[in-house]
């Protein structure tokens, strides 16, 4: 097993953000087209929060992807912000940090995702996802 490899070689480089002046309805969207359950939420160039998927689920009276409640969605984000819902003051990690080190961040503080923050500029995110595909690749290489 590789055991000092980093986080660079399986975050995602290319990251969906948001700010607080976006709507949790254009949250919904963005993760819908981009296929992804975690946002950055940003200002300026800082990483000031997440907003996931589970925390939009959480507000909502239905499931999420039936478009026959569409309107019953719309209503309910517009009583919240994307500032109320987020997980504030995230914690960041470094692309030099071994995939390992963030496999135990995750595991252990229960996290699904972590902005990769290099030099204060957000370079990608890493999920629990792109740990398992990782593992993955390791067994078939086995």
């Amino acid at each position: 097993m590789k055991r000092q490899e980093t986080i660079a070689k399986i975050m995602s480089k290319v990251v969906v953000t948001l700010n607080v002046t976006q709507t949790l309805e254009e949250a919904e969207r963005l993760m819908k087209t981009h296929h992804i359950r975690h946002i950055p939420v940003v200002a300026k160039k800082d990483v000031i929060g997440m907003l996931s998927l589970t925390d939009l689920l959480r507000i909502s009276f239905v499931e999420a992807y039936e478009p026959v409640y569409e309107s019953v969605d719309t209503e309910v984000y517009a009583m919240y912000s994307v500032e109320q819902l987020m997980v504030k003051n995230p914690t960041l990690v470094n692309s030099s940090k071994t995939i390992k080190e963030v496999a135990e961040i995750l595991s252990h503080n229960e996290f699904h995702a972590l902005p990769v923050v290099d030099d204060h500029k957000l370079k990608g995110i890493v999920t629990t996802t792109d740990l398992l595909n990782y593992l993955c690749d390791l067994i078939e290489e086995d």
